[in-house]
């Protein structure tokens, strides 16, 4: 989990015509050291506490069967590294458990609390499904099938139906399976790699990145890694697999850690995902082969290697000016999205029905979209629908109050019970993110939220006759809709007119299960399937087209006539279909295609590019055809595919454009973009001459990339040996000689601190200085002679990393002394900028060294926040690791590891990038401690630290 900000919202919307005026009213719950503490909902709907611990502890995720029993996976042993097994949170040694929770009575609550299974093969597991008498239950290396036999709610046989996913007690790592509406399996896993699964028809999967850490079991990741289907997969995953275990394919890639993805019955993959500021949280509509671009493509650099001048923390840190990265969807802010699902269901009223709704644990609240159909995507409208808080709101004067518990609401899972009521599960605690858990008593909730006034109730599924099958088939609770659809499928082509007669529902999500459903139902089904791709209903032509593809039925003609769809979602489809289809093939879609694009749509865009991928210099010429000018009279159109595309043979035609003052600035970025991501020497030599540009934009653009470049892409293509050929300076030289002396044997102690205090005052020397210490190279009297000496260097990164190695003399500072202190925020303002602002961002003023803080009041509590300030190594952000690198000839930097391969670079505490190469490297140390001082060597005492606090806390 991780954590983000609140936006108020006014809940006045018009909703399928319906206009709904939503205030937030008040439900009273239980809280263990509150009970004032408050659940706030729509005044439509109701919230009620229906089951706490300790008839469950910790809950992580959920899902609930056909007769409404919530089904729960524990994390009492998570974090189980960090404590001893007899301090643990749970009186649970062997393994975390799955619990099943009943409201056997009806009245709304459970009383009915029983272990489905306690195993040592569960340590924090992340996600569950219910599909008839099998358990899937998704724990990092495995994903487990628990299989009760014979009904008893006991396993009685148990399969590790997949292994080998990176991630053991992680947050990043194998998420929640799901039905999809085709029948097949969809689950998710985070960057916590590496990920080598191999399904049971032989199929491996290879993918990583760059991000190790948060756990000591998580250190041999890495990217570029290729899979059996000779691709590069990166980052976080979207996965689809048969239920018997075959026909593993990545859907999606490049998250960070998508705690879950769900699916609409119409096809659609939902997701969202956190990040590594405070920022940049996002909610996404998730297209088929979508990179999702938290890393650079190939899994090797970070986000901020990656930020380019002028881009903002959001496109910078999802790669949204990269082309072949999926567009970013609502960006949510601060926070720490968890549990995702998409209501089909009419129980909680019309208004509700196709809401998608996300848990965001960080901000204490749950959002709910309704998607709109934009081109060939969706614009995503946020609202704030479920809260501990009785409004969305920026500031929060409450947080000044230490005992206030209206924070640890932490939803980490929302699911859809056959009832057609939401379950919330809540994760108490005063901390997200950062692998960490402060509850020590492992509380944990479940609401049930239902509209005002009406009870819900479950009902009885009869799976013996086929009318009982179509209405388990039309149940709002997902896994429980497989149910209805695996048995109908068994009986094949004599129910097709029983499952047509769904064709006319009134609710939508229904018409679009039972075109999944005939698809699968012999020939009949296929036949009545294939003549609703004529429907005048755009939904139905797209779903109709989905299932065909899903049984290998969209052959070339279907393609074809597909490609010319008066819909850009269908189009969109037939794009992504072509991805794996010879050019010849796939010539006469794909021309279509690039007919109906009218260069704005980055949902079409995207799917374009897709068909085209393997064959870019085939489609190019397409676009060359069907928009014919020169460079600098290009239309949108031409421009975008060009720069989608980047073919190598469109160099010279990229460096035109960029080079031509008759095209506007922001054209002939795009345009030095396309040619930096094209990987051939012509290409950097292209953008070479660009840098003596007359246009300054051009030539400044061009500088940026060439330097970039060099260090990654294009490091083998030229010999770009120019300052590192430069000879040694004088000044160089002498700090190593004194280096000498302080390292001597021979050398009296004098004669080390004098040399060592020498060095001290220069920017080189007091980096060698902490490199010898950090190696116990470096005499103790001779650090104590320098200690004071360092934090004076004139060099920013040396001052910060003296910090974690000579310390200042001076007394150790209490957090719970100095949050009893009263906070002067001006004067914490003045603090921030004298001490914070040169590494950290808050507002408009600071810089982008270390995480952006503006949001932090979203994230932490004053407590929280204190702490992380006085212990600033006790939890380190992603991506935010310390490494020290010497080099063969005697260099050592220090800072953030951006990216590792053939270069390696690391940003230092002053924001300088170093680039290094990898073959030049001796030694390479990941540090145990944060980059940032701690406040005793800034000389802070606990009245700054309370007015620090109280200045960011207020913002």
């Amino acid at each position: 989990m991780k954590a983000k900000s609140l936006i108020l919202i006014r809940y006045a919307t018009i909703i399928l015509g319906v206009t709904l005026l939503v205030s937030l009213t008040a439900v009273k719950v239980w809280a263990p050291t509150d009970e004032n503490s408050r659940l706030y909902v729509p005044d439509d709907l109701e919230a009620t506490l229906w089951a706490e611990a300790p008839m469950f502890y910790n809950p992580t995720n959920m899902d609930i069967d056909a007769r409404g029993r919530v089904w729960i996976t524990e994390a009492v042993n998570y974090r189980s590294f960090k404590t001893e097994p007899e301090k643990r949170l749970s009186h649970q040694q062997k393994g975390d458990r799955v619990m099943i929770l009943e409201d056997r009575d009806g009245d709304g609550k459970a009383e009915s609390s029983k272990v489905y299974v306690e195993d040592t093969l569960l340590t924090a597991p992340l996600g569950i499904a219910v599909i008839d008498n099998k358990v899937i239950v998704s724990c990092a290396p495995n994903l487990i099938i628990y299989t009760d036999t014979n009904g008893d709610d006991k396993p009685d046989e148990r399969e590790v139906f997949l292994t080998g996913f990176g991630g053991f007690d992680h947050d990043h790592s194998l998420h929640s399976l799901v039905t999809g509406p085709d029948g097949r399996w969809y689950f998710n896993t985070g960057n916590a790699g590496p990920h080598t699964v191999t399904d049971k028809s032989g199929w491996t999967l290879n993918s990583g990145a760059l991000y190790n850490g948060g756990t000591p079991y998580n250190n041999t990741n890495s990217g570029n890694r290729k899979s059996d289907d000779g691709r590069v997969w990166v980052g976080g995953l979207a996965l689809r697999i048969n239920p018997d275990g075959t026909g593993l394919k990545v859907l999606g890639h490049n998250f960070r850690n998508s705690y879950e993805v769900c699916l609409d019955s119409y096809g659609n993959m939902w997701q969202n995902d956190n990040d590594d500021q405070v920022v940049t949280c996002r909610v996404s509509f998730l297209p088929e082969n979508g990179n999702a671009g938290y890393f650079a493509a190939d899994g090797t650099r970070f986000w901020q290697a990656d930020r380019r001048p002028g881009q903002t923390m959001f496109e910078a840190h999802w790669h949204q000016d990269d082309p072949g990265v999926m567009p970013a969807g609502d960006n949510s802010g601060a926070g720490s999205p968890t549990g995702i699902v998409f209501y089909e269901g009419d129980a909680m009223g019309a208004q509700y029905r196709g809401t998608l709704l996300s848990c965001e644990a960080g901000r204490n609240v749950v959002f709910a979209y309704q998607p709109e159909q934009t081109g060939a995507g969706f614009s995503l409208k946020r609202k704030d629908l479920i809260s501990s808080f009785p409004q969305a709101s920026e500031r929060y004067e409450w947080f000044e109050t230490d005992t206030d518990t209206r924070k640890w609401f932490r939803p980490s899972d929302i699911a859809v019970g056959p009832d057609g009521a939401w379950y919330v599960a809540d994760w108490y605690d005063p901390i997200v993110g950062g692998h960490a858990m402060q509850d020590k008593k492992g509380y944990g909730r479940i609401y049930r939220i239902t509209p005002k006034g009406k009870k819900l109730t479950t009902p009885n599924l009869d799976l013996s006759t086929t009318a009982g099958m179509i209405d388990a088939l039309k149940s709002p609770a997902v896994n429980v809709r497989a149910l209805g659809f695996n048995a109908l499928q068994k009986k094949g082509d004599v129910v097709v007119g029983e499952v047509k007669k769904l064709l006319t529902a009134e609710n939508p999500y229904h018409r679009a299960r039972a075109i999944w459903l005939m698809a699968q139902l012999g020939d009949q089904g296929k036949s009545e399937v294939k003549k609703l791709l004529d429907s005048p209903q755009a939904d139905e032509r797209l779903v109709a087209f989905r299932a065909l593809r899903s049984i290998g039925e969209a052959n070339q003609a279907v393609l074809e006539r597909m490609a010319k769809d008066r819909d850009a979602a269908v189009r969109r489809e037939v794009g992504i279909a072509l991805r794996d289809i010879p050019f010849a093939e796939a010539k006469a879609s794909i021309a279509q295609l690039i007919k109906t694009y009218d260069g704005k749509d980055p949902w079409l865009l995207e799917a374009i590019g897709t068909a085209a991928d393997g064959k870019e210099n085939e489609v190019y010429e397409l676009v060359k055809q069907t928009f014919r000018a020169s460079p600098a009279q290009w239309l949108l159109p031409r421009a975008a595919l060009t720069w989608r595309l980047h073919p190598a043979q469109a160099t010279d035609d990229l460096k035109a454009r960029a080079i031509s003052a008759k095209v506007d600035a922001a054209e002939r970025r795009k345009a030095l973009t396309a040619l930096a991501f094209i990987n051939t020497k012509k290409a950097a030599e292209n953008m070479l001459a660009l840098t003596k540009s007359p246009l300054p934009d051009v030539s400044s653009t061009a500088l940026y990339w060439v330097n970039f470049r060099q260090t990654n892409d294009w490091a083998d293509l030229m010999d770009w040996e120019t300052a590192a050929a430069q000879a040694m300076t004088p000044a160089y030289k002498k700090m190593l000689e004194l280096k000498e002396v302080v390292r001597d044997k021979s050398s009296t102690e004098a004669q080390k601190i004098e040399a060592a205090r020498r060095m001290a005052d220069n920017a080189n020397g007091g980096n060698m200085l902490i490199d010898m210490k950090s190696q116990g190279q470096l005499p103790g009297k001779v650090a104590e002679a320098v200690s004071e000496q360092l934090f004076r260097n004139p060099d920013q990164n040396v001052r910060v990393l003296a910090s974690q190695f000579f310390p200042r003399a001076g007394k150790v500072l209490r957090v719970d002394f100095a949050a009893r202190m009263k906070a002067d925020p001006k004067h914490g303002q003045q603090v921030f900028t004298n001490n914070c602002a040169s590494c950290h961002r808050h507002g408009e003023s600071g810089a982008d060294i270390g995480p952006d803080l503006t949001m932090i009041h979203q994230k932490f509590d004053k407590i929280t926040l204190l702490d992380a300030i006085v212990n600033p190594s006790a939890s380190i952000v992603f991506g935010y690791e310390a490494y020290t690198i010497t080099t063969k000839n005697g260099e050592s930097y220090f800072g953030f590891l951006l990216s590792d391969g053939p270069t390696v670079v690391l940003k230092d505490a002053a924001g300088k990038q170093h680039a290094i190469k990898a073959d030049q490297i001796k030694s390479r140390e990941k540090l145990p401690n944060s980059l940032m001082p701690d406040p005793t060597s800034l000389g802070l005492d606990e009245q700054a630290l309370a007015d620090l606090t109280g200045y960011l806390m207020s913002f």
